[in-house]
């Protein structure tokens, strides 16, 4: 064994030093008194806290787009990036959802509504709310995201039929020890602390002690002839309140059961038949706070898959979200203080959206959408951190892999664009930044067609990512059974075809317009695997860099309406236009815009002489493509591309200086080895079809 390892004494101190140096503490009254004096958010309610919690893990504003990338999502910094959100669209709901958090906080009416986060299977929604539940956990940990709850003691001293076993009671739901005090003179602390709050919001609690607190309270205060400072002292501590989801405390997950299994008393509590011989049916010390709702007190409540739920079930959400209380069998009503989050698929909104006697459940919801990525980029860096995350085997995932299989993916998601100009891989380009100046491509309206042309949004329908991500990893399952160690778009578009019809939640009809939109990606990579053969068996730094001053010269004289020096004779002659439009032809540019391509990169040599940078078409995207694929026509008839179909045929160091060519751009030896074969077939087929 090799290096440094830990030791208990080591784990253990860094344990207590990650716990809240009070956890095990209990303090006064008094002692509250004076926390919340000093830092008022203490005493925040948890829309206030939940929306405090994304901006403490930082922010990042996107200008472009108008919204708030939160860090918690976009850097994972507790998970050092492990489980990071991508996509535009993806961010946008997060800032969307937490801007309806926010408005909860300031009392605008988010907070009397379920956000409901809706999107088809795949889309991140779990992810994120998972998520969110994690940071709220660490987030109460930290002093920024302390709270406090109380609870009874010494109650056999005075009440007695109180149980010995009851002598210490915890507050049920958890409750702010600002509760204990009543309502008038509780607002007049709270009118104290509004005053030294540094917030957006207000602090606010008129909240009622629950059933059973409010029984303790009513009997002390008898006992002590209604002297609330002997009680406080005497039968109160004040204890650190932690959110903790495996111990169901400031945070529940609610799961649907069997529509015949379903009980309200899962959400609001039920009698703790264990007391009812103690206390007596009746008496509030007899009940078990151990619903959904009373958990989640304090926090977040996530109902997972919630429209699921029969349609009565989901009533008692209705008293929950709007009147923030819950009313269980046989006990007073309880007030509740949470972020109520909401997860569905599409199927069950469609279903109830058409519900006219769900009419009130719907107007006490936020919807949030969560579409698909569609970026086929920001797609593959979802499957990229799948990789990441797990034990992959040492295989070398081939360069444009995971794009290839994102844009797939892309494809089966986006609107069919209404315009003839722009085709369907166009716009999925375009959603993916490649918009070249002079492309006659408006995003925003692409956008703004398919949100009207869709049926809920764009996004909202297609492939999932969990399909991709299997057949990925059945992919690379495949290519070391056969000993192959990379994986290759090829290989990967074989999945998909082979699996497409046996995904549970493809639909039938789309079989036939998936297998084109497949047939789309591999065009577009026969395109791509030919550009980096090009670039391994054509490249040449001296001779782009001669071919691009040239054209630069050409395209100066061109502009300034000038004469050029011929290379050969020496004599003055005019911009060599067949030359020019050899150039400009590799990027497709149409003789009515090739003006507007030789200003823009005028423009660019310009401002790079201002900037005293020396001419180097490298740093041109455009232009450098333009010139390879000039140099690549050039050349190309001089190389037998059937032969690069057989690797026998090769000459043995020509070969191995493409294949080491096509292995500094990312590829492994085998991986070179498949693209030459293949582009090579392509560009043969090609050759003979001209």
């Amino acid at each position: 064994m090799t290096g440094d390892i830990e030791t208990l004494e080591q784990l253990s101190t860094d344990y207590k030093e990650s716990m809240p140096a009070d956890l095990r503490e209990t303090k006064s009254f008094d002692w509250y008194l004076e926390v919340v004096y000093e830092d008022p958010k203490v005493a925040r309610n948890a829309h206030q806290r939940v929306a405090d919690m994304f901006d403490y893990y930082g922010t990042t504003y996107d200008e472009t787009e108008g919204m708030v990338e939160y860090q918690l999502a976009s850097e994972d910094p507790l998970g050092d990036g492990e489980n990071t959100f991508y996509g535009k669209v993806i961010h946008q709901s997060i800032h969307e959802f937490v801007n309806k958090v926010k408005s909860g906080a300031r009392r605008l009416g988010p907070e009397r509504r379920i956000k409901l986060l809706l999107g088809p299977v795949g889309s991140g929604k779990s992810h994120f709310d998972k998520q969110v539940r994690k940071y709220f956990e660490d987030y109460t940990l930290r002093d920024d995201g302390r709270m406090y709850t109380f609870r009874w003691t010494n109650l056999c001293d005075v009440i007695q039929d109180q149980d010995p076993a009851d002598d210490s009671v915890r507050s049920p739901m958890n409750q702010d020890p600002l509760v204990l005090l009543p309502v008038e003179q509780r607002q007049r602390v709270i009118d104290d602390l509004n005053e030294n709050l540094d917030a957006p919001y207000t602090i606010q609690n008129e909240q009622a002690l629950d059933p059973e607190s409010e029984f303790y309270m009513d009997k002390l205060l008898a006992y002590y002839d209604d002297d609330l400072q002997q009680v406080l002292e005497n039968h109160v501590e004040i204890v650190r309140f932690v959110a903790d989801e495996n111990k169901r405390q400031g945070l529940e997950t609610f799961e649907p059961k069997d529509k015949k299994n379903q009980d309200e008393t899962e959400l609001t509590g039920d009698v703790n038949y264990s007391k009812i011989a103690i206390y007596g049916e009746s008496d509030p010390r007899a009940f078990d706070y151990s619903g959904a709702f009373c958990n989640a007190n304090r926090g977040i409540f996530s109902g997972e898959e919630l429209l699921k739920l029969q349609r009565e079930f989901l009533y008692d959400f209705l008293h929950a979200t709007q009147e923030q209380t819950i009313k269980p069998k046989n006990n007073p009503r309880i007030d509740i203080d949470q972020v109520i989050v909401g997860r569905t698929n599409m199927p069950e909104y469609k279903d109830k959206k058409g519900d006219e006697k769900m009419e009130a459940f719907n107007d006490r919801t936020k919807r949030i959408d969560f579409p698909y990525v569609l970026s086929y980029e920001d797609e593959a860096s979802i499957y990229e951190k799948m990789l990441q995350n797990a034990d992959v085997p040492d295989i070398n995932v081939e360069p444009h892999t995971l794009e290839m299989a994102g844009l797939f993916g892309v494809l089966t998601r986006i609107e069919e664009p209404d315009t003839e100009t722009v085709g369907l891989l166009s716009k999925a380009k375009a959603y993916n930044g490649e918009i070249d100046e002079g492309d006659d491509i408006d995003t925003k309206k692409l956008r703004e067609e398919a949100e009207l042309k869709a049926e809920i949004g764009e996004g909202m329908v297609g492939i999932s990512p969990r399909f991709i991500g299997d057949e990925i990893a059945e992919a690379i399952m495949d290519s070391k059974h056969r000993q192959r160690g990379f994986l290759s778009p090829l290989t990967v578009f074989n999945f998909f075809e082979e699996n497409l019809e046996h995904h549970g939640s493809i639909p039938e009809d789309n079989f036939e317009t998936y297998y084109r939109y497949l047939e789309t990606v591999r065009e577009e990579y026969k395109e791509r695997a030919i550009e980096d053969v090009r670039h391994a068996l054509a490249y040449d730094i001296d001779e782009i860099q001669r071919q691009g001053e040239k054209y630069m010269d050409h395209v100066m004289a061109y502009i300034d309406d000038d004469t050029i020096e011929d290379e050969l004779t020496g004599r003055e002659q005019e911009p060599d236009e067949t030359f020019l439009r050899s150039v400009e032809e590799k990027l497709d540019i149409p003789e009515d815009r090739k003006e507007d391509f030789r200003q823009e990169v005028s423009n660019w040599v310009s401002r790079r002489a201002r900037e005293g940078e020396a001419f180097n078409p490298q740093d041109n995207e455009r232009l450098r493509r333009a010139l390879e694929r000039k140099l690549w026509e050039d050349k190309k008839h001089n190389i037998n591309f059937s032969a690069l179909v057989s690797a026998n045929e090769f000459d043995d160091d020509e070969r191995s200086a493409w294949i080491d060519a096509l292995i500094e751009q990312g590829y492994s030896e085998g991986g070179a080895k498949e693209v030459l074969e293949f582009a090579g077939a392509e560009v043969a087929k090609a050759e003979m079809d001209d």
